[in-house]
């Protein structure tokens, strides 16, 4: 069955956008699409958790289609659907879920088989966390600070996870690290 990994890139003080919202920052030509680190990302997700900020941060949701590094089902986590909704084909759906994060993640799960469920998001992975949904944590660290911005925790309901390393490898400037989530909440 699916893991679940939570997390995406955040700068060496924590945000993962900064005050303005913007990411590019953050981006590392080792990390981006035809990268061996971004290669392998690809191959071992089989279907994408986002938050509707993230989702939304595509100016056109028909770019996601043949664009977007992970063509595999995703799921929006959101309270309200687009009354568009985006293009799609037979290797990018979108499923839009209103009723929470444990639904998506098990909606998510069902779809990505053995691979890998990826819960991309600030928000979206704060939930997963405190809803005891993970079963890894994933951070890659750029070597920027941006001072202020979209932090990825500071979340007071995250207390009490422990968690416990299994990985920290080198991808250009980035720094991947990768914990078990060993006591979900």
């Amino acid at each position: 069955m699916a893991q679940v990994h939570a997390g995406m890139a955040m700068s060496l003080d924590g945000f993962v956008a900064d005050r303005h919202g913007g990411t590019a920052r953050l981006s590392s030509p080792a990390t981006s699409a035809g990268s061996d680190h971004m290669t392998e990302l690809i191959r071992e997700t089989g279907a994408v958790v986002l938050g509707r900020r993230t989702y939304a941060m595509a100016a056109d949701p028909d770019w996601y289609v043949g664009n977007y590094e992970f063509q595999v089902p995703i799921f929006v986590v959101t309270h309200t659907p687009p009354e568009v909704p985006p293009a799609q084909d037979e290797h990018l759906t979108f499923t839009f879920v209103t009723d929470g994060i444990a639904s998506a993640v098990t909606q998510a799960k069902a779809a990505a088989g053995d691979r890998a469920v990826k819960v991309i998001g600030a928000s979206t992975v704060r939930q997963a966390l405190r809803a005891g949904l993970a079963d890894e944590l994933h951070v890659d660290i750029a070597p920027v600070l941006l001072g202020a911005g979209l932090p990825l925790f500071g979340d007071p309901g995250l207390d009490g996870v422990a968690l416990r390393r299994i990985a920290a490898r080198e991808a250009g400037g980035i720094t991947e690290l990768r914990f078990e989530v060993l006591n979900p909440i």
